[in-house]
Formats: C-alpha cells, structure tokens, sequence
C-alpha cells in the first residue's frame, strides 16, 4: 500500500474492521499466547509440533493485527454522499440485459461481490463514479463489454 494513499471505507467497513481488530488483540491473540506458553513447558522445541504451530499463528495474527492498525489510521471514512451521482457508500440499482441489480461501491477493503458489494476501484466501480441517474456505462469484462444503465441512487 502507498504510504501516501488514504484508505476508503464506509462507516460500516470501518466498524468492521475494528470488531475484527478488538477480536484478534483481545481474545484470540491472547488465546495463542497461551498455547504458546504451554507448548514451552513441553520440553524439547525442536520437536514439538504444538510449539511451531502455535508460534506460527501468533505471528499471522501478529502480523494481521498490524495490517488492521495501519488501514485503520489511515481510513478516510466516507460518511456521506450525494443522492445525485454515484460515490462511495452509495447504492446503486442498474439495469443490465434486461435485469435490474442493486450494488453497494465501497472501498476496496469491504468488497465483496458476492453480496453485491462493489470497490470503487474495480472497473464497474470505476466507471459509475461520478455518473447520474439515466446514464449509460459501458464496461470491458472477459465476456466482452456489458453496458449498464443507472436507475437509482440511494
């Protein structure tokens, strides 16, 4: 990540993010740290498969908890947008063949598409940006380009 660059969430993104946070520091890191410690009073380390694996995962978690930190002081939380073009947080419904679709742009730490949660940096992301209701956008996808219409912003 850019040192410069600014981490987009939404209000909601954020909050998960620091359950996830909280959860690691205080319950699970713990919990480990524990494991650890028992494993130590085994005996031998050098074949102690408990030890290696318990020091395995307090250094995922130990490294997790400082990937969490830093996104979260460096999150730009974006709280509000206008109802008038699509931005970060809002909901979107389009019409694509024939179907109508809701997705929710968020920033790219929350997306997830299969709950129709789309980064503002994917390339449908990226070109509804800015767009008003009733414009068309057109995007490049594997099966060749898929044009979608803005219905409704929310």
């Amino acid at each position: 990540m850019d040192q410069t660059q600014k981490v987009v969430l939404t209000p909601e993104g954020l909050a998960e993010l620091k359950t996830e946070y909280d959860e690691l520091l205080n319950k699970k890191r713990p919990d480990v740290v524990s494991r650890l410690a028992y494993a130590r009073g085994q005996g031998d380390l050098s074949e102690n498969s408990e030890y290696a694996a318990a020091k395995q995962d307090l250094a995922f978690i130990d490294g997790r908890i400082a990937e969490l930190e830093k996104v979260i002081n460096d999150a730009q939380v974006i709280s509000g947008h206008s109802r008038s073009k699509v931005d970060v947080g809002c909901k979107v419904t389009l019409h694509i063949d024939g179907k109508k679709e809701e997705f929710t742009i968020v920033g790219e730490w929350e997306a997830n598409p299969s709950e129709k949660k789309i980064s503002h940096s994917s390339p449908l992301g990226k070109a509804l940006l800015g767009k008003k209701v009733g414009e068309k956008v057109e995007v490049e996808a594997p099966a060749g380009k898929i044009i979608y219409k803005i219905l409704r912003i929310t």
